[in-house]
């Protein structure tokens, strides 16, 4: 990365002839880039290891040669027209995992971590008899959901679907990187699906068609985010087909907007679910609710 000659100029006239990593990360915050993203890209573009943060403050005084900088010019172009940050390195931290996504697939929020471990917590220490399939995952998208829940109990048979297969081809490339055995099928939410299952999991598209905020989200894959002029319309399909697919005592849990939390406690107790109730994320918005069916 050391330059032997004065590089020719580049994307921004404000780098001197021999630009150094500190002031590249400066620039590119001077283009309006928050520090982490700032950070992250820079790390991109010198071909480090994702997230070691440290490496950029401990070589913070190498300079940086111009075919680097050229590629930090691009992401950073990127970027700034809304591009996800995480398809622009093609990789996102989800529950401790490291999950390739690209425009194919959502990319794993937060928020969704919540599900994860509201399933981990009900799934008992010893599965014993009469766990019949083991836990299905709607609509798995890059693998997020199943895929963290495998890692944390390997003794669990978990199923994950789609209904798109580019997304399936994502997260079965993701459960071959990180050697996570979880089995995969193509479909429609719950039709066609065979078994019975103690768990269902779902963080399904749930913004209403005409969001505000979709407009910040134009470069993910529209049919994973929108549904219905209320947002609920694949939330009402999955609770009321979740209760063939459960076995008695079983737990269907679900992802939803900040503010649809009381609407779908309400549909779940309609579909004749009990201990029906709701999670908080980490920034105290219920994003979770759930409830089990009854023991005959």
């Amino acid at each position: 990365m050391i330059c032997h000659g004065a590089p020719e100029r580049v994307w921004d006239d404000h780098f001197p002839d021999y630009p150094t990593i500190a002031q590249a990360l400066q620039v590119a915050q001077a283009h309006g880039l928050e520090r982490l993203d700032a950070q992250l890209l820079l790390l991109h573009a010198l071909n480090q290891l994702p997230n070691d943060r440290a490496w950029l403050l401990t070589h913070d005084s190498n300079t940086i040669d111009d075919a680097a900088l050229q590629r930090l010019g691009a992401l950073v172009a990127r970027r700034k027209q809304g591009e996800p940050l995480a398809y622009i390195t093609g990789h996102k931290e989800f529950f401790g995992l490291y999950l390739m996504v690209d425009e194919r697939v959502l990319v794993p929020r937060p928020e969704t971590e919540t599900l994860v471990e509201w399933a981990l917590e009900l799934l008992p220490r010893s599965l014993g008899e009469g766990w019949g399939e083991g836990v299905l995952d709607l609509g798995t998208g890059s693998g997020a959901i199943a895929l963290a829940i495998k890692k944390h109990r390997l003794d669990v048979r978990v199923t994950a679907l789609d209904l798109s297969a580019d997304a399936l081809a994502v997260a079965r490339a993701n459960a071959q990187h990180l050697q996570l055995e979880v089995h995969f099928w193509q479909g429609s939410w719950l039709a066609g699906v065979a078994g019975r299952f103690q768990i269902i999991v779902s963080n399904p598209p749930y913004i209403a068609a005409q969001d505000r905020h979709l407009q910040a989200l134009d470069h993910e894959p529209l049919q994973a985010l929108v549904s219905g002029a209320d947002g609920l319309d694949d939330l009402r399909r999955i609770i009321t087909q979740a209760p063939a697919h459960l076995l008695a005592g079983g737990w269907l849990l679900l992802e939803h907007g900040y503010d649809q939390a009381q609407a779908l406690r309400i549909l779940l107790q309609q579909a004749g679910f009990e201990q029906v109730q709701s999670r908080r994320d980490l920034a105290g918005l219920e994003r979770c609710s759930g409830g089990r069916l009854a023991q005959i």
